[in-house]
């Protein structure tokens, strides 16, 4: 399994790669347009596919990371990396994000607004299309490939292409003498990077952090009790490494079952949950039940 879950992630990177040129080509496209049709909208939105070409570049490196197998000082392989990359990420677009919300509030106070070039909202347009197919390429493939970090990725992708929509009529509307219309899209783009950033830092210091959704341990907890030996499940700890997940579960047997039946019982427990939930790595600790 270990084997497969690598060649799964090499694939994955296609999918990193494919976002990478997409956003480069993208953001250089309208930061460009942006300067010459007097677009804050859509320079703020090419500011936020930079940062998603950071972003990219480090889901391509957790990724690579990830690969690497355990060692003497990661007993439990290098699956976090991504998780870190993440967070890195995070700090980034907060940066960005703050710095466009900055200079988009004061062009509004001080009135320093123009209606853009129609030229804008085609780039927009155009843009939107882009992303779009880069969503379904990286959706089917994260699905292909078993990639949380690459499904998420793909859900990146699906927002900057409604952002582009959004910023093409925000520019339509601003050249009809509305030129405030324009700055007010780049304000709610700022927004909309700042809370891409938050959620992102959010998400990776949970996994970060050890924590996991007590919901799912539940789920696992009622399948294992179906198993007629177990009586009880005394205790069921889980945490995320990558897209990998681990779990330590605590049952009590029968008392005077023997160890070769007990291991036979621990290597149900263990085929179980691999093969309904996609366990990774299940550790199952054994104690005999109260008479």
């Amino acid at each position: 399994m270990v084997n497969n879950r690598y060649e799964q992630l090499k694939k994955a990177e296609l999918g990193a790669i494919v976002s990478i040129v997409a956003y480069i080509l993208i953001s250089i496209l309208k930061l460009t347009v942006a300067d010459l049709a007097h677009s804050e909208a859509l320079r703020a939105d090419g500011l936020n596919n930079f940062t998603d070409i950071l972003a990219s570049i480090a889901v391509l490196i957790g990724l690579r990371i990830s690969r690497k197998p355990a060692d003497a000082e990661h007993r439990y392989g290098h699956w976090k990396a991504e998780n870190v990359a993440s967070l890195v990420t995070s700090f980034i677009m907060l940066l960005v994000g703050l710095e466009v919300l900055y200079s988009s509030v004061l062009s509004v106070i001080h009135h320093q607004t123009e209606s853009p070039d129609m030229t804008a909202a085609i780039v927009g347009i155009f843009s939107a299309i882009v992303m779009y197919g880069v969503y379904f390429f990286n959706k089917r493939l994260s699905e292909e490939v078993q990639s949380s970090g690459l499904l998420a990725a793909a859900k990146d992708n699906r927002s900057d292409a409604w952002t582009s929509i959004g910023t093409a009529i925000a520019v339509f509307g601003a050249s009809f003498n509305l030129g405030w219309l324009d700055s007010v899209a780049a304000i709610v783009v700022a927004l909309l990077i700042l809370k891409t950033a938050i959620d992102i830092f959010r998400d990776s210091v949970f996994s970060l952090s050890d924590g996991f959704d007590q919901t799912q341990l539940a789920h696992y907890t009622h399948a294992i009790e179906q198993l007629p030996e177990i009586r009880t499940v005394k205790s069921i700890k889980g945490r995320s490494y990558g897209a990998n997940i681990y779990l330590d579960v605590t049952v009590t047997m029968n008392p005077a079952l023997t160890v070769k039946e007990s291991h036979d019982i621990a290597d149900q427990i263990e085929y179980l949950l691999q093969e309904e939930f996609q366990i990774f790595e299940t550790d199952v600790h054994i104690e005999p039940s109260e008479p």
